[in-house]
């Protein structure tokens, strides 16, 4: 791999890792476990229409890792690797028919396997089928944080296209 390229997706991870420090910070109004707005995964889905899959899985993964060192929660380890896992095999070849001008419908699909992936793992874990009880609850607001973070994505997608073509 290529220094330059090493370097984007470097920062890209950095830039995911900062984000999802700050959104910790957030405090939440939701009394459900796992409701929150996901807003590291606007680089996830900007990366998803940018690079190369392997390099994709490498800015989760290390994001994941980091996410729970910082945090010092390595349960939440599990969970987000679960969901990412199956979030990142269904948005990936998702942008190969859904073009940039509709990234929001990827993130959508994407969060909610994301949010599946993770519910999967709970249940797989906790043994306890009573967390069925909180899946319509995490879909929707899986809907709702997959269209913010990928309008999000598509907004920074168009405004990067101008720059991007002046540096390559």
């Amino acid at each position: 791999m290529k220094a330059k390229k090493l370097s984007e997706l470097a920062l890209l991870t950095a830039a995911a890792l900062i984000i999802f420090v700050i959104e910790l910070q957030i405090p939440y109004p939701f009394p459900i476990p796992g409701i929150k707005p996901g807003f590291a995964n606007i680089i996830t889905v900007y990366a998803v229409y940018h690079y190369r899959a392997h390099e994709v899985a490498a800015i989760a993964a290390v994001r994941i890792l980091l996410g729970a060192v910082f945090t010092g929660n390595f349960m939440a380890l599990i969970y987000s690797a679960s969901g990412t896992l199956l979030c990142l095999l269904a948005m990936l070849p998702l942008k190969k028919l859904i073009d940039e001008n509709h990234i929001w419908m990827t993130s959508v699909i994407g969060a909610v396997l994301h949010n599946t992936g993770q519910m999967a793992a709970a249940l797989i874990l906790m043994q306890t089928p009573q967390l069925l009880l909180y899946y319509p609850f995490l879909i929707v607001s899986g809907c709702f944080a997959g269209a913010f973070t990928g309008l999000c994505a598509q907004f920074i997608t168009k405004r990067l296209s101008k720059y991007r073509k002046v540096i390559r």
